[in-house]
């Protein structure tokens, strides 16, 4: 088949008409098997008869068609209305033993039930029809592949209800998947394991055999049986505990039933924590656990968490339904965070904040991260996916509303100008690719899942919501929002339902508008010029698809329906017009603006689109950025989007660097935030030229003022903004070699070191980095020891994170090393191996060779996970020469991760995209800095 022309697929068992396969296969091609079909470019159907259909289709690229699982979901003829689980975990040979009583609904007449099931072996199994006798099962089959088991018997299981009883044992793994282990240091040292849970996408089948999809939602009764000097804790509050009758070291902990819900969102904890309390307004019991010997740094999320459950309990208009919620802080955890219901489980660094040792951003993302989390207790718990097509909905709504929380609860965050460096930003550099995805990707098999746990989803997603909010307004949007919790509450929902719901609140096309960002990748650049009509500005409107190879002029150039608003200089803050440009160009007057005043386009960057003026319309703009009378969120984007233009090759990068030259009385966090990203980019990719150290003293120049007048000591008045930019400058100055940076970091350093005078927790990032970046084996060899003797994860984060900034090679080598010690979670490797590629041309080349000569023991550390991604694009994004791209393709071809396909095809895309750039571009980037050096004539 993978080697014809033409092939011919059989659709069975399924009646339909040909009207039926014309309307349905080529917008939704779940019948066909989604991954085939989409590298096809012609398909036509013939129905042979009644219960068949006939597909040939003509390949379009044998090449890049990937080979993808075929993949049958579970069957629906028996499905489970409650899981009685009980599990006893042994804390030191890492074995559990399980029983699971679940009682069922046999619709339909069978003599097997297809379960998931992987890692577990099953040792009896019987069913026992409702006041019948008890079947056992006569044979398991596992088919490994699948992770699922066929469970046999004799005879016909009739419909009705009946109880499944299934023995078994499994394994607490050390992949943070599933039910596994978690390494953790008692105060006095000693090393001990905890049994905790991390079962999205589908891993709850390795903890116990289930039906582990979202949609097939049941209650839970779980008991766990646990050493009686742990905290047991699970999804619902404790109704009894006991002790165990053989074995009076050990308590039976048996927890309420829980709501109707997905298998994904169960979880349990078995360890030492210490916790924190308190009661949200409307009566909910919060709590925090800490590690023990830490509940003291639990009171900031805990004081977040009570704040955030009536925020949302007043946002959706629908009471949080469980007695209890609990946020606990996971010692080995891959993710950020996981939203469990009423139990959320975080990484230390998510969770926990010390008052002394903790910096302002560590602050921020607990807050957010809290806010994501407690957002998901109703959107993707109470109403949950049908499937994991829908998994953007879930993410990229938490990862929207995490900010309308953390602005309700610290309004001086100024979190949303934080939102369109932090998400918006990052997700159009990525959805501009060619090898991007649409936000909405249909997921067959699961280990398609995790490719789609990504920037687009999260991110994309959460910036489109955020578009359709600002276009609906929050009114109509609340609405919606109530009216789609209240219909689908303990049910499941796909996104057109939310859009349903949305329709009917704000009377607008929403569907319609909304398929077009969530159904077709990538977004548009808008080409915008003027005319002045007497007291009127004629706007020309054009929109075409955005690409960061260059214009994209294909025939086949996609639309998008794009809210536009416009705003001028009488009134920066005010939209004076919206509109919906619907088709590819359009004209649009604007009454009232007299010649002199600026136009600008898309206020408050919220629209997903990058936009190009006429260049006397970017004349009258650039004004702005020098006197501040554009909106911060605005002098960034228009940086931002034409830093973007000169990567794509649209413009010329000295323009933007004569752009950057603009922002030198800028006062803003996360301007300069955006601004230090980009020079970030561009000082990587001038790595690869003998000129790199002009571009550093470009960066020396644009930030020595504001460092300035910033200094190094917190000045009385000043918020959380400042400490943000406080940090950010001088790292900045430091890493680009300011002498005087350089000198007081290493004097501060040294003090603190001796203990004479600590380092405020927001100035230690930037003195770390400046002191390894210019230091030599004494300064590696001390914060290491630093490292060691860290008590707070926070901080040993911090500190792996920059030891790649040292220069040498052989000390760069020792950085590697120990990125796979014993001293450094395995989740947090690779921060360590990113922070040397990211840090210089030769950290770049010895990180991708260590990457690849360590591979089969990370690949195996992070199996199927998004760690094995991240990795990826850690260590390869910063190439710029062709051949690497070719050298990083081959390489995964014969190294598969199946995760990370994906990822390493936007890698390689990349790094063409900086070589095009650097052969482009390098020749007058010098001039212009040799230039900007020369004494006047």
């Amino acid at each position: 088949l993978r080697n014809s022309k033409d092939f011919m697929l059989l659709v069975l068992g399924r009646r339909v008409s040909l009207s039926f396969v014309k309307r349905v296969i080529p917008q939704d091609p779940v019948l066909l098997s989604k991954p085939i079909l989409q590298n096809f470019r012609t398909i036509q159907f013939r129905v042979i008869h009644s219960s068949t259909v006939f597909a040939i289709a003509t390949r379009q690229n044998t090449d890049t068609m990937p080979e993808r699982r075929p993949f049958v979901r579970l069957p629906t003829d028996v499905y489970p209305v409650n899981y009685g689980l009980c599990l006893k975990p042994d804390l030191i040979d890492f074995t559990f033993e399980g029983k699971l009583e679940a009682i069922v609904e046999v619709n339909l007449a069978t003599n097997q039930i297809v379960m998931n099931c992987a890692d577990i072996d099953i040792i009896t199994a019987s069913f026992v029809p409702e006041g019948g006798e008890e079947i056992n099962a006569t044979g398991f089959n596992y088919q490994n592949e699948d992770e699922k088991v066929t469970l046999s018997f004799p005879s016909a299981l009739q419909k009705g209800s009946g109880t499944l009883k299934i023995d078994f044992v499994g394994e607490l793994n050390d992949k943070m998947k599933g039910f596994y282990r978690s390494k953790y240091a008692t105060p006095a040292g000693e090393i001990r394991y905890a049994a905790v849970t991390q079962f999205e996408a589908t891993d709850a089948r390795r903890a116990f055999p289930c039906w582990d999809e979202p949609a097939i939602k049941a209650t839970f009764d779980i008991s766990l049986i646990v050493p009686k000097d742990r905290v047991a804790l699970s999804n619902m509050n404790v109704i009894d505990r006991k002790p165990h009758p053989e074995d009076d070291s050990l308590l039976e902990v048996k927890f309420a039933t829980t709501p109707i819900m997905s298998t994904y969102l169960v979880a349990f904890v078995i360890g030492e924590y210490d916790f924190v309390e308190g009661q949200s307004s409307d009566g909910v019991t919060v709590r925090v656990y800490t590690p023990t010997g830490k509940a003291e740094q639990g009171k900031f999320a805990l004081e977040v968490a009570v704040k955030t459950l009536p925020f949302y309990n007043d946002y959706f208009n629908v009471p949080y339904p469980l007695p209890k919620i609990d946020l606990i802080a996971i010692a080995d955890f891959a993710a950020g965070a996981m939203e469990n219901w009423g139990l959320v489980t975080y990484r230390e660094t998510a969770l926990l904040i010390d008052p002394k040792n903790s910096c302002s951003s560590s602050r921020q993302w607990v807050a957010l991260v809290v806010g994501h989390e407690l957002a998901h207790q109703w959107f993707g718990n109470l109403v949950t996916m049908e499937w994991w097509t829908h998994l953007w909905l879930n993410e990229g709504f938490a990862s929207w509303i995490e900010y309308l929380c953390v602005d309700h609860c610290f309004p001086d965050y100024d979190i949303w100008t934080q939102f369109v460096s932090a998400d918006y930003t990052r997700a159009l550099d990525l959805d501009a690719l060619d090898n991007s995805h649409p936000i909405e990707v249909n997921v067959g098999h699961p280990s398609e899942v995790d490719e789609i746990f990504d920037a687009i989803s999260y991110s994309k997603g959460a910036s489109v919501i955020r578009m359709l909010h600002n276009y609906i307004g929050d009114e109509d949007f609340r609405k919606g929002m109530h009216s789609y919790l209240l219909k689908f509450q303990h049910k499941n929902a796909a996104t057109e339902d939310l859009w349903d719901c949305l329709e009917q609140a704000s009377g607008k096309p929403i569907a319609l508008v909304m398929s077009s960002w969530t159904k077709q990748m990538g977004f548009p650049i808008i080409v915008v010029d003027q005319e002045q009509q007497g007291d009127d500005r004629i706007l020309k409107i054009s929109q075409k698809k955005f690409c960061a190879s260059g214009p994209h002029n294909g025939e086949d150039c996609p639309n998008w329906m794009v809210p536009i608003s416009i705003c001028t200089g009488e009134d920066p803050g005010c939209t004076k017009l919206k509109v919906l440009l619907d088709s590819p160009e359009t004209t649009i007057t604007i009454n009232n603006v007299s010649p002199d005043q600026w136009v600008k386009i898309n206020p408050g960057t919220v629209g997903f689109y990058r936009i190009q003026y006429s260049s006397a319309m970017l004349e009258s703009l650039l004004p702005g950025i020098r006197d501040l009378t554009l909106l911060p969120v605005d002098r960034l984007g228009l940086q931002n989007d034409l830093f973007s233009l000169s990567r794509a090759g649209m413009i010329s990068t000295v323009e933007v660097l004569k752009l950057m030259e603009a922002f030198v009385n800028e006062p803003n966090y996360t301007v300069w935030s955006d601004l230090s990203c980009n020079l970030g980019v561009l000082s990587s990719l001038l790595s690869h030229t003998d000129f790199h150290e002009e571009i550093q003293e470009f960066i020396r120049d644009l930030f020595t003022p504001i460092g300035l007048k910033l200094g190094w000591e917190c000045k009385q008045g000043e918020g959380h903004l400042d400490a943000l930019l406080r940090g950010l400058v001088l790292g900045k100055l430091g890493k680009a070699g300011h002498k005087p940076t350089l000198e007081e970091a290493r004097r501060r350093f040294k003090d603190h070191v001796e203990g004479k005078q600590i380092l405020s927790a927001d100035l230690r990032s930037p003195v770390y980095l400046t002191v390894l970046k210019h230091g030599d084996s004494a300064t590696l060899d001390t914060m290491l020891k630093l490292h060691k003797q860290a008590d707070m994860q926070e901080e040993k984060n911090r500190i792996e994170r920059v030891l790649g900034a040292i220069s040498a090679p052989d000390l760069i080598q020792k950085v590697l090393t120990f990125a796979l010690s014993e001293d450094v979670r395995p989740q947090d490797t690779v921060s360590v191996i990113g922070g040397v590629a990211g840090s210089s041309k030769h950290g770049r080349k010895a990180a991708w060779k260590f990457v690849k000569d360590n591979w089969e023991e990370l690949h195996n550390r992070y199996q199927g996970g998004f760690l094995i991604s991240r990795l990826i694009k850690l260590s390869v994004d910063g190439f710029a020469i062709d051949k690497m791209a070719a050298e990083v393709k081959s390489f995964f071809e014969s190294h598969h991760a199946p995760a990370a396909e994906r990822t390493v095809q936007q890698c390689c895309e990349n790094i063409l995209l900086n070589a095009a750039w650097l052969k482009r571009d390098a020749d007058d980037i010098h001039q212009y800095l040799l230039k900007r050096k020369a004494p006047p004539v």
